[in-house]
């Protein structure tokens, strides 16, 4: 049973992690910013005082970047195994919004932190941020909402 919520939540957060950041990208290119959450991971990591080569930073971007997503994930399990929320278009809406407060809110800090100030439009970045936070959160309910429907099929249907 744990086994299959676990493969549950990586799938839908790759999936939903994978939405954020494809809208991340293209608003990047669209407004010709760095809007690219692993992009500015790896510049923040490199003004800690870890030594990472370029390809490490990179890589722990991209890793830091979709773990994080599945923190996400996790918290959106809970709100809907507790019955706080019900697995809705409503719920994912407010899950998004509450999502980009914290990405925004997190970004500050992270940028605080490590005294990093990239040449960005921070209010364009946080504005996406935002949007790109309902759009991981609406991937993620639809993903959720047809795994749990595909997990319950097989449970019911398959013995093992």
């Amino acid at each position: 049973m744990i086994f299959f919520i676990i493969i549950q939540l990586i799938l839908v957060a790759i999936g939903a992690t994978s939405a954020m950041t494809w809208f991340s990208y293209a608003m990047s290119e669209n407004f010709r910013e760095l809007y690219k959450e692993p992009v500015l991971l790896s510049f923040a990591l490199k003004k800690t005082n870890i030594t990472l080569s370029e390809k490490s930073r990179k890589t722990w971007g991209w890793l830091i970047h979709y773990i994080i997503g599945f923190l996400f994930v996790m918290g959106y399990h809970i709100v809907w195994v507790k019955n706080i929320l019900p697995i809705s278009p409503l719920s994912a809406l407010i899950l998004g919004v509450i999502s980009g407060v914290i990405g925004i809110l997190s970004w500050i800090v992270i940028f605080k932190m490590t005294d990093h100030q990239p040449p960005i439009d921070f209010k364009g970045y946080y504005i996406q941020l935002f949007f790109a936070h309902i759009i991981f959160a609406v991937t993620a309910t639809a993903l959720y909402s047809i795994l749990l429907t595909i997990l319950t099929l097989l449970k019911a249907y398959v013995t093992v």
